[in-house]
């Protein structure tokens, strides 16, 4: 696998964030280095209300434990590289899910089809985008990504196409 110069230039910035709250300089981060590092993060500009930037010690544990690969309750590099990446892919998968709700929503309206892009919902959608096609056209683009062949785009389908 050849590197580009954005996953070279992440990593690196991985590298400086994982040393920056490695506060003991250990080349680990512990549960409570990890709670200090979501709290500055959340605090400066996560984003709106709630817990953003909080994080229990009872969570931080369940972190580290989950991204510890090697057991001794402490996240090295890698381990904090693939925690923060499980966090963005959650991210991208709810974004995906409310871009998916946008589609399908013309489809609840239509035959009872809530859940589903099907290419009345497809179109209406493109419309409201200012995009003019027809249900015909829609429907060749649905098809592209249909794996089941029922018409329609369902949740993993609208992933796949999205990918």
């Amino acid at each position: 696998m050849v590197a580009t110069g954005n996953a070279i230039d992440k990593h690196e910035q991985y590298k400086r964030v994982f040393a920056h709250f490695d506060e003991d300089g250990d080349g680990k981060i512990s549960s409570s280095e990890l709670r200090r590092c979501v709290a500055a993060i959340g605090s400066n500009g996560g984003g709106g209300g709630g817990r953003v930037g909080e994080l229990t010690e009872e969570e931080a544990e369940a972190a580290v434990g989950f991204s510890d690969s090697d057991g001794d309750g402490l996240l090295d590099l890698e381990d904090f590289v693939r925690l923060v990446e499980a966090g963005e892919e959650e991210e991208r998968v709810k974004d995906l899910k409310e871009a998916f709700k946008m589609y399908a929503a013309g489809a609840a309206a239509g035959a009872g089809d809530g859940g589903m892009i099907t290419p009345r919902s497809l179109k209406r959608m493109l419309s409201r985008l200012g995009m003019r096609r027809s249900a015909t056209e829609c429907g060749v683009m649905i098809a592209e990504f249909d794996l089941d062949g029922d018409g329609a785009l369902d949740f993993d389908e609208f992933k796949v196409m999205m990918s």
